[in-house]
């Protein structure tokens, strides 16, 4: 049956009035032009409040800007969903005419621009209408759903502190968590694997302190930005060196800061490193291996053994065999036999298997695309994630995140 012009279709067998994409699309459009940096998502959790009051969820707070929502209808599952809500310090470059200009405060306390650059607005608002959806239609299902619209992803804080602020104590235990990711894939396909979705990732500042002199006296120094220069290099042999070929990961070194004069050589280096691992053996094995590197070469160099400081920690994220085929099914009834595509191992990260690790129940996470077809013309690819151009379809992010949600939930809650 082909819909009429008043309605859109959602997914198979889910169409909603055409007015309805338009309104969360405003939403949408509202949301990515006040994007807000991780653990300061205060007015974002307040509409959120705001939305759903109107739609008769109940909610409390969790994580100080996590918000949950209970959406009740009688007896069955319990199933939870969820949606990250922070930005990213990025200066958005996309030309939108609902571009962000909004800043927001780094950890340091400087101020930085702020973007929604990996599509957590696309999440929210996709939660939202599959909340609005079942709340319309609660004839079409039955059970709980608690709906995790969590803070803080992009700095692997937001889920662990509403694991922290006791979120399974007030919430109902699911047997499932749920959630799903925009990517710059084509609108209408999904990446979906079981087992390791994403990679363990681990963030560390380290501090070499050496003594400070004069640049025409280097023999009175002791001269932190040599050695951490040679930590730096060093640092790049483990994957190359210490791991089999076949084993992923990736030694990133983000930041380096030293000196404040060319003609002073500073008593202070530091630097920041990133690292994705497949698994816990493997990240053992190269964080010991980023110890033993940082202190043989400040030894080398007559140096203190450098301080390491852990930035942040993200969990595994592994998706569960059997749940896995199941939102693959759901997903290919809800948009076509070639909608599900086997997700390659990337090493990106998540804290989203902190929420069902937590209560050890398992989790399934999907990616969904939101770019048109001309986006791959020739060979071309939309800007991906983290990106200052990052700019999913506004109407294809509504329609098929709102979808996707909603058909893996029918999946555990239809009638």
């Amino acid at each position: 049956m082909t819909p009429s012009p008043a309605t859109t279709t959602l997914a198979a067998g889910i169409e909603v009035p055409t007015a309805f994409v338009d309104e969360h699309v405003d939403r949408y459009r509202d949301f990515h032009r006040a994007p807000e940096l991780s653990s300061q998502e205060h007015a974002t959790a307040a509409a959120i409040e705001t939305r759903l009051g109107e739609l008769g969820v109940e909610s409390f707070r969790s994580g100080g800007t996590g918000v949950v929502g209970l959406l009740r209808n009688g007896d069955g599952p319990v199933v939870a969903f969820r949606a990250d809500t922070d930005g990213l310090p990025i200066a958005e470059d996309t030309g939108l005419d609902y571009a962000s200009t909004a800043t927001g405060t780094l950890p340091n306390g400087d101020q930085a621009p702020a973007m929604h650059g990996c599509g957590h607005d696309t999440h929210i608002v996709a939660a939202l209408g599959a909340t609005a959806w079942l709340a319309e239609h609660r004839d079409a299902w039955h059970g709980t759903l608690v709906l995790l619209f969590q803070p803080g992803e992009e700095t692997a804080w937001g889920a662990k502190a509403m694991v922290d602020d006791g979120l399974w104590d007030r919430a109902p235990r699911p047997e499932v968590v749920l959630a799903q990711h925009v990517m710059p894939v084509e609108a209408g396909r999904f990446w979906l694997r079981e087992g390791n979705m994403a990679s363990l990732a681990d963030s560390w500042r380290i501090t070499v302190r050496g003594r400070q002199a004069h640049g025409s006296q280097p023999e009175k120094s002791l001269d932190p930005i040599v050695a951490a220069a040679a930590m730096v290099l060093r640092l790049q042999t483990i994957v190359s060196r210490e791991l089999a070929p076949t084993t992923p990961a990736v030694v990133t070194v983000g930041t380096f800061h030293a000196g404040l004069k060319e003609n002073i050589i500073p008593d202070v280096a530091e630097f920041s490193v990133n690292v994705r691992t497949p698994d816990e053996e493997v990240r053992a094995r190269v964080l010991g291996a980023i110890r033993r590197i940082v202190a043989g070469e400040a030894a080398a160099s007559g140096l203190d053994e450098p301080e390491i400081t852990e930035i942040n920690r993200f969990p595994r994220l592994v998706n569960d065999a059997d749940h896995t085929a199941r939102a693959s099914a759901a997903l290919i009834r809800g948009f076509g036999e070639d909608a599900v595509v086997a997700a390659p191992l990337g090493m990106g990260s998540e804290d989203a298997g902190w929420l069902a690790d937590a209560i050890g129940v398992p989790g399934v996470f999907w990616a969904f695309g939101a770019f048109p077809p001309e986006a791959f013309a020739d060979g071309a690819a939309p800007a991906g994630n983290h990106s200052p151009q990052f700019a999913p379809d506004a109407e294809l992010a509504v329609v098929h995140g709102t979808g996707a949600a909603l058909s893996v939930l029918l999946e555990y809650l239809g009638v």
